[in-house]
């Protein structure tokens, strides 16, 4: 898999997603300061209400932003063989002959990272599965919560 295709398509899909929070955040504040949303009785909600979705939006599309901004600043790099898991690792574990890619991000872990047909979920290092890979190498083994209880899974590879 090609980093920096994931990584392009991780920043796309921030980029996407900030547009339309960005545009409902406006939506909202209009809503909110239109003559027509003022309140016709003590009890009529619907200006405030408008406000604080604003508000919430407006703040989820500053985190957005924040997140674009530090997978600009990811340096993507190869891992040699022998070396420690960190930022920017694309890691794939195997357990019981199936195999699952993982990159390691500043931000926006549970995304989805597609190169082509293959597919990577993006973890942070603050994750439970992230903690468990910082520092680990190929042939490491770390456990993944299962049905059943913890599941091993080894490092297959770290690029």
């Amino acid at each position: 898999m090609d980093k920096s295709a994931l990584t392009r398509s991780i920043i796309l899909q921030l980029e996407a997603e900030l547009a339309l929070q960005t545009e409902a955040a406006h939506g909202s504040r209009e809503e909110a300061t239109n003559e027509e949303s003022r309140a016709e009785d003590k009890y009529d909600m619907r200006s405030q209400s408008a406000a604080y979705l604003a508000a919430g939006q407006a703040k989820l599309a500053s985190e957005i932003a924040d997140s674009i901004k530090a997978w600009n600043a990811l340096t993507v790099r190869a891992f040699g063989p022998t070396e420690g898991i960190g930022a920017g690792a694309l890691v794939t574990l195997e357990a019981g002959g199936r195999e699952a890619a993982y990159l390691l991000g500043p931000q926006s872990g549970g995304r989805e990272a597609r190169d082509g047909d293959r597919v990577a979920v993006v973890i942070t290092g603050s994750s439970p599965l992230g903690r468990q890979l910082l520092g680990r190498r190929v042939g490491d083994v770390v456990l993944i919560a299962g049905r059943l209880g913890p599941v091993p899974h080894t490092v297959a590879s770290v690029e």
